[in-house]
């Protein structure tokens, strides 16, 4: 991205975009990708490649990145329709989703062989040395928190807006940080002095 989006309290500016209606936010690419660490519009299990029409795209003016998913159909079920959709992230940490077209009912929608997760999820990542192994390292992924949409709320022409809370991280000195509306106790900056 050309701009630092926050999220979860610190800056992003890479992410990986997916063909399965989401967007990955961790640096570490693993292959439970859809576990943690994404900012799903509809998270599904989509197949562009089952239609010359389906396209993901997107486009970043400098303080919104938009990404769509546009006629992307369900693999193996392409008789339900085509869905349209975005994933609008702003500098201010504020994300929308806009749906134009959803043809079925998206709690309907098998999470048998993909899961199906509209929402937000953010982890960390601790590394382990294996003892058993000099020079390895083992990779945890601890996920702590999860926004879950209602999946019976998307339908066509909708929308949903989620705005960050302000944090502690926002500021830029002491007193900036005391004198801010954000509904908690600022105490850090009394231990720095």
């Amino acid at each position: 991205m050309s701009f630092d989006f926050p999220f979860y309290g610190h800056s992003l500016r890479e992410i990986t975009v997916a063909t399965g209606g989401f967007i990955y936010t961790g640096d570490v690419v693993h292959r439970m990708l859809t576990a943690t660490q994404y900012i799903a519009p509809l998270m599904a299990n989509f197949d562009p490649s089952v239609s010359r029409n389906s396209t993901v795209i997107y486009f970043d003016n400098g303080t919104a990145l938009v990404v769509q998913w546009d006629q992307v159909h369900l693999q193996d079920l392409e008789h339900l329709g085509s869905f349209t959709f975005q994933a609008s992230l702003h500098s201010d940490g504020r994300i929308v989703f806009a749906y134009r077209e959803i043809p079925v009912d998206v709690s309907q929608i098998s999470s048998e062989n993909h899961p199906v997760k509209v929402g937000l999820s953010d982890a960390f990542v601790v590394l382990n040395r294996v003892q058993q192994v000099p020079n390895v390292q083992r990779r945890t992924i601890y996920e702590y928190h999860r926004v879950e949409l209602s999946k019976t709320s998307i339908t066509n022409s909708s929308a949903v807006e989620i705005t960050p809370l302000p944090t502690c991280l926002q500021a830029s000195s002491c007193s900036s940080c005391i004198s801010a509306q954000i509904n908690f106790n600022c105490s850090w900056c009394d231990r720095l002095h």
